[in-house]
């Protein structure tokens, strides 16, 4: 199984390295940083532009760390945390099935970093080399507990910058007679 965990890497690492460069730089049809900062926007998730550059550079970077195998479970944690994101502001709406919209596909991917973490990148990667590989149960859960706390925490943060920022602002437009008045 030496060669499946490269294998795998190799797939999720490069799978998020597209995702992260769509959203960075407009590559593979992507958006690119405006289109990503308009959809951060939408999504509430103030200051926007700072979440599109974090979002794009932890899918990119993140999966460069699990293509290579370096420093691995936290490379995981960075993309679970985008992951559970993404659940929580565009798919959990939308019920459980991707079909729909939904959040199946997210869950696989955060599946797959699990098996990773728990079974190691393997001998042939960067935390072998440098040997500093974690693996098990407990990094694993590691993984997972960091990537769901740094989802948290970003969004709470998101929502207090969004707050700020409409701070005074009318909820509703004014009618014409509102403001005659």
């Amino acid at each position: 199984m030496k060669s499946g965990r490269l294998l795998a890497r190799l797939f999720i690492g490069g799978m998020f390295i597209g995702h992260g460069t769509q959203k960075l730089f407009g590559w593979f049809g992507g958006p690119g940083i405006e289109g990503t900062t308009g959809m951060m926007d939408s999504l509430g998730l103030a200051p926007a532009r700072s979440n599109a550059y974090a979002a794009s550079l932890s899918e990119t970077l993140g999966g460069a760390a699990i293509a290579l195998g370096a420093f691995t479970p936290a490379a995981a944690a960075s993309l679970i945390g985008t992951m559970t994101t993404a659940i929580r502001t565009v798919h959990l709406k939308n019920g459980f099935w991707s079909s729909g919209g939904g959040y199946e596909y997210n869950l696989t991917i955060i599946a797959a970093l699990l098996l990773i973490v728990d079974g190691g990148p393997g001998p042939i990667s960067v935390d072998s080399a440098l040997g500093i590989e974690e693996t098990g149960a407990g990094a694993a859960l590691a993984a997972l507990a960091a990537g769901v706390v740094g989802s948290t925490v970003t969004l709470a943060a998101a929502k207090a910058a969004h707050a700020r920022a409409n701070a005074g602002a009318p909820s509703e437009p004014l009618s014409p007679d509102a403001a005659a008045a």
